[in-house]
Protein backbone atom coordinates (compact mmCIF):
# COMPACT_ATOMS: atom_id res chain seq x y z
CA UNK A 1 0.00 0.00 0.00
CA UNK A 2 2.89 2.27 0.54
CA UNK A 3 4.23 1.92 -2.71
CA UNK A 4 0.87 2.85 -4.05
CA UNK A 5 1.01 6.35 -2.61
CA UNK A 6 4.40 6.83 -3.04
CA UNK A 7 3.57 6.04 -7.22
CA UNK A 8 0.89 8.08 -7.01
CA UNK A 9 2.67 11.28 -5.93
CA UNK A 10 4.82 10.71 -8.71
CA UNK A 11 8.67 10.96 -7.51
CA UNK A 12 10.55 10.83 -10.64
CA UNK A 13 8.35 13.91 -12.24
CA UNK A 14 10.28 16.32 -9.32
CA UNK A 15 13.29 16.17 -11.24
CA UNK A 16 11.31 18.77 -13.36
CA UNK A 17 11.42 21.28 -10.02
CA UNK A 18 15.07 21.17 -10.52
CA UNK A 19 14.89 24.80 -12.74
CA UNK A 20 14.03 26.27 -9.35
CA UNK A 21 17.43 26.01 -8.91
CA UNK A 22 18.63 27.73 -12.29
CA UNK A 23 18.66 31.37 -10.28
CA UNK A 24 20.80 30.31 -8.09
CA UNK A 25 23.08 28.72 -10.00
CA UNK A 26 23.76 31.69 -12.14
CA UNK A 27 23.98 34.42 -9.91
CA UNK A 28 26.88 33.02 -8.11
CA UNK A 29 24.74 31.73 -5.11
CA UNK A 30 24.99 28.47 -5.14
CA UNK A 31 27.86 28.05 -2.06
CA UNK A 32 26.09 30.49 -0.11
CA UNK A 33 24.15 28.20 2.74
CA UNK A 34 21.61 30.72 3.44
CA UNK A 35 21.10 31.33 -0.67
CA UNK A 36 20.79 27.21 -1.01
CA UNK A 37 18.46 26.50 1.96
CA UNK A 38 16.35 28.95 0.61
CA UNK A 39 15.90 27.20 -2.94
CA UNK A 40 15.74 24.16 -1.72
CA UNK A 41 12.92 24.92 0.64
CA UNK A 42 11.28 26.27 -2.54
CA UNK A 43 12.38 22.76 -4.17
CA UNK A 44 10.46 20.98 -1.90
CA UNK A 45 7.24 23.07 -1.61
CA UNK A 46 6.99 22.91 -5.30
CA UNK A 47 7.35 18.96 -5.50
CA UNK A 48 4.46 18.85 -2.89
CA UNK A 49 2.30 21.27 -4.76
CA UNK A 50 3.10 19.27 -8.09
CA UNK A 51 2.48 15.73 -6.64
CA UNK A 52 -1.21 17.67 -5.40
CA UNK A 53 -1.62 18.47 -9.15
CA UNK A 54 -0.42 15.18 -10.54
CA UNK A 55 -2.92 13.39 -8.17
CA UNK A 56 -5.97 16.09 -9.32
CA UNK A 57 -4.55 14.77 -12.75
CA UNK A 58 -4.54 11.33 -12.23
CA UNK A 59 -8.64 12.01 -10.97
CA UNK A 60 -9.66 13.64 -13.84
CA UNK A 61 -7.56 11.61 -16.32
CA UNK A 62 -8.89 8.00 -14.78
CA UNK A 63 -10.91 6.52 -17.60
CA UNK A 64 -8.73 7.65 -20.65
CA UNK A 65 -5.86 6.34 -18.37
CA UNK A 66 -7.27 2.99 -18.56
CA UNK A 67 -7.10 2.60 -22.35
CA UNK A 68 -3.24 3.62 -22.37
CA UNK A 69 -1.20 0.75 -22.18
CA UNK A 70 1.51 2.67 -19.51
CA UNK A 71 -1.11 4.79 -17.64
CA UNK A 72 -3.37 2.16 -16.70
CA UNK A 73 -0.66 1.31 -14.10
CA UNK A 74 -1.19 3.80 -12.15
CA UNK A 75 -2.73 3.90 -8.48
CA UNK A 76 -5.76 5.57 -9.13
CA UNK A 77 -6.20 3.85 -12.88
CA UNK A 78 -5.54 0.34 -11.66
CA UNK A 79 -8.03 0.69 -8.68
CA UNK A 80 -5.26 0.29 -5.85
CA UNK A 81 -6.42 4.09 -4.04
CA UNK A 82 -9.69 4.74 -4.74
CA UNK A 83 -10.53 8.33 -5.22
CA UNK A 84 -11.61 9.01 -2.10
CA UNK A 85 -8.04 8.40 -0.91
CA UNK A 86 -6.34 10.29 -3.41
CA UNK A 87 -8.06 13.47 -2.29
CA UNK A 88 -7.15 12.94 1.19
CA UNK A 89 -4.27 12.43 0.23
CA UNK A 90 -3.94 15.73 -1.55
CA UNK A 91 -5.35 17.66 0.95
CA UNK A 92 -2.99 16.20 3.54
CA UNK A 93 0.51 17.53 1.13
CA UNK A 94 -1.31 20.75 0.23
CA UNK A 95 -1.99 21.30 4.04
CA UNK A 96 1.85 20.84 4.46
CA UNK A 97 3.18 22.79 1.68
CA UNK A 98 1.13 25.51 2.91
CA UNK A 99 2.87 25.18 6.61
CA UNK A 100 6.32 26.34 4.33
CA UNK A 101 4.50 29.24 2.81
CA UNK A 102 5.64 31.39 5.68
CA UNK A 103 9.29 30.98 4.96
CA UNK A 104 9.12 32.58 2.07
CA UNK A 105 8.18 36.12 0.41
CA UNK A 106 5.16 37.30 -1.46
CA UNK A 107 6.22 36.93 -4.60
CA UNK A 108 7.31 33.83 -4.80
CA UNK A 109 3.95 32.67 -2.74
CA UNK A 110 1.95 34.10 -5.79
CA UNK A 111 4.02 32.49 -8.40
CA UNK A 112 3.37 29.27 -6.51
CA UNK A 113 -0.35 30.15 -6.83
CA UNK A 114 -0.50 30.97 -10.22
CA UNK A 115 1.89 27.44 -11.41
CA UNK A 116 -0.78 25.52 -8.94
CA UNK A 117 -4.46 27.28 -10.36
CA UNK A 118 -2.79 27.30 -14.19
CA UNK A 119 -1.95 23.29 -13.78
CA UNK A 120 -5.48 22.95 -12.23
CA UNK A 121 -7.11 24.70 -15.44
CA UNK A 122 -4.80 22.43 -17.77
CA UNK A 123 -6.03 19.73 -16.23
CA UNK A 124 -9.82 20.09 -16.91
CA UNK A 125 -9.89 22.64 -19.83
CA UNK A 126 -6.26 23.57 -21.39
CA UNK A 127 -5.06 20.09 -22.12
CA UNK A 128 -7.80 19.86 -24.60
CA UNK A 129 -7.35 22.95 -26.27
CA UNK A 130 -4.80 23.08 -29.33
CA UNK A 131 -1.41 24.90 -28.58
CA UNK A 132 -2.60 25.89 -25.76
CA UNK A 133 -1.81 22.82 -24.35
CA UNK A 134 1.66 22.62 -25.36
CA UNK A 135 2.09 26.50 -23.95
CA UNK A 136 0.73 25.68 -20.56
CA UNK A 137 3.27 23.13 -20.30
CA UNK A 138 6.15 25.45 -20.85
CA UNK A 139 4.26 28.58 -18.91
CA UNK A 140 4.81 25.78 -15.70
CA UNK A 141 8.38 25.42 -16.25
CA UNK A 142 8.80 29.04 -16.87
CA UNK A 143 7.10 30.22 -13.47
CA UNK A 144 9.33 27.58 -11.83
CA UNK A 145 12.58 29.38 -13.08
CA UNK A 146 11.05 32.72 -12.03
CA UNK A 147 9.98 31.77 -8.90
CA UNK A 148 13.46 30.39 -8.12
CA UNK A 149 14.53 33.89 -9.00
CA UNK A 150 12.06 35.81 -6.49
CA UNK A 151 12.11 33.50 -3.69
CA UNK A 152 16.39 34.72 -3.12
CA UNK A 153 15.47 37.78 -4.49
CA UNK A 154 18.34 37.99 -7.87
CA UNK A 155 17.57 38.99 -10.97
CA UNK A 156 17.71 36.72 -13.93
CA UNK A 157 18.65 37.00 -17.81
CA UNK A 158 16.01 37.76 -19.78
CA UNK A 159 17.81 35.34 -22.45
CA UNK A 160 17.90 32.71 -19.86
CA UNK A 161 13.97 33.04 -19.50
CA UNK A 162 13.64 32.83 -23.53
CA UNK A 163 15.66 30.28 -23.60
CA UNK A 164 13.58 28.57 -20.89
CA UNK A 165 10.57 29.00 -22.71
CA UNK A 166 11.98 27.18 -25.82
CA UNK A 167 13.30 24.33 -23.80
CA UNK A 168 10.06 23.96 -22.22
CA UNK A 169 8.32 23.90 -25.87
CA UNK A 170 10.73 21.98 -27.17
CA UNK A 171 9.75 19.15 -24.60
CA UNK A 172 6.18 20.00 -24.28
CA UNK A 173 5.98 19.35 -28.32
CA UNK A 174 8.15 16.40 -28.11
CA UNK A 175 6.08 14.77 -25.60
CA UNK A 176 2.69 15.20 -27.86
CA UNK A 177 5.17 14.32 -31.06
CA UNK A 178 5.82 10.71 -28.93
CA UNK A 179 1.77 10.25 -28.21
CA UNK A 180 1.35 10.44 -31.63
CA UNK A 181 3.54 7.57 -32.58
CA UNK A 182 2.06 5.70 -29.53
CA UNK A 183 -1.22 6.46 -30.79
CA UNK A 184 -0.32 5.13 -34.71
CA UNK A 185 1.45 2.59 -33.57
CA UNK A 186 -0.93 0.84 -30.98
CA UNK A 187 -4.06 1.69 -33.01
CA UNK A 188 -5.89 2.27 -29.75
CA UNK A 189 -8.41 5.12 -28.67
CA UNK A 190 -6.87 8.36 -28.27
CA UNK A 191 -6.67 8.94 -24.24
CA UNK A 192 -5.26 12.28 -25.73
CA UNK A 193 -8.87 14.63 -27.52
CA UNK A 194 -6.12 17.29 -28.45
CA UNK A 195 -4.18 14.65 -30.24
CA UNK A 196 -6.76 14.38 -32.78
CA UNK A 197 -5.28 18.28 -34.09
CA UNK A 198 -2.03 17.71 -34.23
CA UNK A 199 -0.10 15.82 -37.08
CA UNK A 200 3.72 14.20 -37.16
CA UNK A 201 4.24 16.92 -39.45
CA UNK A 202 3.00 19.81 -37.27
CA UNK A 203 4.34 18.67 -34.54
CA UNK A 204 8.04 18.09 -36.54
CA UNK A 205 7.85 22.21 -37.53
CA UNK A 206 7.38 23.17 -34.30
CA UNK A 207 9.97 21.09 -32.87
CA UNK A 208 12.67 22.60 -35.18
CA UNK A 209 11.18 26.00 -34.72
CA UNK A 210 11.60 25.41 -30.39
CA UNK A 211 14.96 23.32 -30.83
CA UNK A 212 16.52 26.61 -32.78
CA UNK A 213 15.29 28.80 -30.41
CA UNK A 214 16.86 27.18 -26.90
CA UNK A 215 20.15 26.93 -28.91
CA UNK A 216 20.22 30.78 -30.25
CA UNK A 217 18.89 32.02 -27.16
CA UNK A 218 21.21 30.44 -24.92
CA UNK A 219 23.99 31.11 -26.98
CA UNK A 220 23.38 34.46 -26.86
CA UNK A 221 23.12 34.34 -23.21
CA UNK A 222 26.88 33.35 -23.32
CA UNK A 223 27.96 35.89 -24.97
CA UNK A 224 25.85 39.29 -23.88
CA UNK A 225 27.63 42.10 -22.30
CA UNK A 226 25.44 41.43 -18.85
CA UNK A 227 26.48 37.42 -18.76
CA UNK A 228 30.17 38.53 -19.39
CA UNK A 229 30.28 41.42 -16.91
CA UNK A 230 28.84 39.33 -14.14
CA UNK A 231 31.02 36.94 -14.85
CA UNK A 232 34.29 38.40 -15.76
CA UNK A 233 34.68 35.64 -18.54
CA UNK A 234 33.41 34.76 -21.85
CA UNK A 235 33.81 31.24 -21.54
CA UNK A 236 30.52 30.16 -20.91
CA UNK A 237 30.01 29.65 -24.73
CA UNK A 238 32.03 26.42 -24.25
CA UNK A 239 28.87 24.91 -22.72
CA UNK A 240 26.70 25.28 -25.21
CA UNK A 241 27.53 22.25 -27.50
CA UNK A 242 26.53 20.57 -24.18
CA UNK A 243 23.23 22.33 -25.02
CA UNK A 244 23.11 21.27 -28.40
CA UNK A 245 23.83 17.85 -28.20
CA UNK A 246 21.08 17.39 -25.76
CA UNK A 247 18.93 18.65 -28.02
CA UNK A 248 20.00 16.31 -30.79
CA UNK A 249 20.10 13.43 -28.13
CA UNK A 250 16.64 13.95 -27.43
CA UNK A 251 15.09 14.06 -31.05
CA UNK A 252 17.23 11.37 -31.87
CA UNK A 253 15.36 9.09 -28.67
CA UNK A 254 12.03 10.55 -29.96
CA UNK A 255 12.35 9.79 -33.66
CA UNK A 256 14.42 6.60 -33.81
CA UNK A 257 13.85 4.98 -30.49
CA UNK A 258 10.36 5.76 -30.08
CA UNK A 259 10.81 7.84 -26.63
CA UNK A 260 9.81 11.32 -25.55
CA UNK A 261 6.13 10.52 -23.72
CA UNK A 262 7.78 10.58 -20.18
CA UNK A 263 10.69 13.48 -20.27
CA UNK A 264 11.73 12.09 -16.68
CA UNK A 265 12.52 8.77 -18.14
CA UNK A 266 14.84 9.99 -20.73
CA UNK A 267 16.85 12.21 -18.05
CA UNK A 268 17.35 9.46 -15.53
CA UNK A 269 17.88 6.68 -17.73
CA UNK A 270 19.88 7.40 -21.17
CA UNK A 271 23.30 6.87 -20.14
CA UNK A 272 24.19 9.39 -22.79
CA UNK A 273 22.11 12.05 -21.29
CA UNK A 274 23.26 11.72 -17.96
CA UNK A 275 26.18 11.87 -18.99
CA UNK A 276 25.62 15.12 -20.85
CA UNK A 277 23.84 16.80 -18.12
CA UNK A 278 26.67 16.08 -15.64
CA UNK A 279 29.62 17.65 -17.75
CA UNK A 280 27.25 20.81 -18.80
CA UNK A 281 26.48 21.05 -14.89
CA UNK A 282 30.28 20.68 -13.64
CA UNK A 283 31.42 22.78 -17.20
CA UNK A 284 29.47 24.99 -16.12
CA UNK A 285 30.14 25.75 -12.08
CA UNK A 286 33.56 25.56 -13.23
CA UNK A 287 33.39 28.78 -15.28
CA UNK A 288 30.93 30.70 -12.94
CA UNK A 289 32.92 30.11 -9.71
Amino acid sequence: MLSNYIKLLRPPQWIKNLFVFVPLIFSKHLFHKEYLITSLLAFIVFCLISSVVYIINDIADVKSDRLHPQKKLRPIASGKINVAEAIISACVLFVISFLFLQKFNFYFIALLGIYFVLNVFYSFVLKNIVLLDIFSIAAGFMIRVLAGAFVINVEISSWLILTTMFISLFLAVMKRRSELNLNENLEFIATRKVLQYYSQNFTDQMATVASAGVIICYALYTVSERTITIFHTDHLIYTTPFVVFGIFRYMYLVYMNQKGENTTEIMVTDPAMIVNVALYILTTTLIIY
